[in-house]
């Protein structure tokens, strides 16, 4: 569907005053997708919000030229997607191999099994976090962002967001240590 609109649309980035969608897809995606996953926990559901910023791009193409980070623009579209759409999806639809794909192959199955359980038992206590404070703490761990971008994303000020993250992996190690899950 994208490769139709591999039309040159006006923005930022360009070669003369026109990029190609198809460079924008090729260089943006995966980061969505990775974005979209780590709120979806779920392919199909993270595939569709990345579709889905780039219709947003294509309905947008116009204002384009006014975007001064095309990263995070799109992440900060991909993220708000996957939040919405989270709302609408139950917690067995998320994949069940979310934890294990982030544990490593050369590990013997036992000791992979019980990283699996432990990685479960994070995200099980990140479910639990107030909203803000677990959207930056995926954004920072699972993304990597830099505080000025997730300030971006979120719509917060950078020490507005510096404190949200001190505050969930405070409260995220207090509720592990209590349960001994790390």
């Amino acid at each position: 569907m994208i490769e139709e609109y591999s039309l040159a649309l006006p923005t930022t980035q360009t070669v003369g005053s026109e990029i190609d969608l198809a460079a924008l897809v090729e260089t943006y995606s995966a980061l969505l997708f990775r974005v979209a996953h780590s709120v979806l926990r779920n392919k199909a559901e993270a595939e569709d919000v990345v579709q889905d910023a780039f219709v947003r791009v294509i309905e947008h193409r116009l204002s384009l030229p006014a975007v001064r980070d095309m990263r995070v623009w799109l992440v900060r579209i991909a993220w708000n997607l996957a939040l919405d759409r989270r709302r609408r999806i139950r917690p067995e639809q998320m994949d069940g191999i979310f934890a294990e794909s982030l544990v490593g192959n050369d590990m013997p199955a036992d000791v992979a099994l019980n990283e699996a359980q432990r990685m479960k038992a994070v995200f099980r206590e990140i479910e639990r976090l107030p909203k803000a404070e677990r959207q930056v703490l995926l954004l920072s761990a699972v993304e990597e962002l830099e505080t000025v971008e997730m300030a971006q994303i979120m719509g917060k000020s950078e020490s507005g967001v510096r404190a949200l993250l001190f505050r969930a992996r405070t409260r995220l190690r207090t509720r592990l240590d209590k349960g001994g899950n790390a």
